[in-house]
């Protein structure tokens, strides 16, 4: 089977620690995307998947801001505040999906595609260049914690 979202370098920040979390959070669209076209038990490993992408997209947003903070991100407040409304609407999909008010749609996967895609092609674009012109570096120094905590592709 296809991928829901496919990773691409026009989808890439430049930085991988960032695109490694970015690969993620499309890792866990396409599980979602996954779950509602096979398998038994969607409705349970939807919620499951939901679950894991409000837990990773609230730390994933911290990890930006905290950077924007350290390297002081002159679209610090801008951008803080696309994140807060984009963890607003998903924490709302994510209480209905829960309670059973509401399934997992194509309607609500599309939703979550162009969330990601464009946030990142979008507004993740405009800090990519200050924070590498700041010194952030490419490529990781070290082992990241990205992997060691969260598996990816299950």
């Amino acid at each position: 089977m296809s991928n829901f979202i496919d990773w691409s370098d026009k989808i890439s920040v430049g930085i991988q620690e960032l695109d490694e979390q970015h690969k993620h959070l499309v890792a866990l669209i396409n599980r979602l995307f996954e779950a509602m076209t096979e398998g038994e038990n969607k409705a349970a490993v939807a919620k499951e998947i939901m679950n894991e992408l409000i837990q990773y997209t609230v730390i994933h947003f911290a990890v930006e801001e905290s950077l924007f903070r350290i390297f002081e991100y002159p679209d610090y407040d801008d951008h803080c505040r696309h994140h807060q409304e984009l963890r607003a609407q998903v924490m709302e999909i994510n209480k209905k999906v829960q309670s059973g008010e509401r399934m997992v749609t194509p309607e609500l996967l599309f939703f979550l595609k162009k969330w990601i895609t464009n946030h990142i092609m979008v507004e993740d674009q405009k800090y990519a260049p200050f924070l590498l012109k700041k010194g952030v570096k490419r490529s990781w120094v070290k082992d990241s914690w990205v992997g060691k905590f969260w598996s990816f592709g299950h």
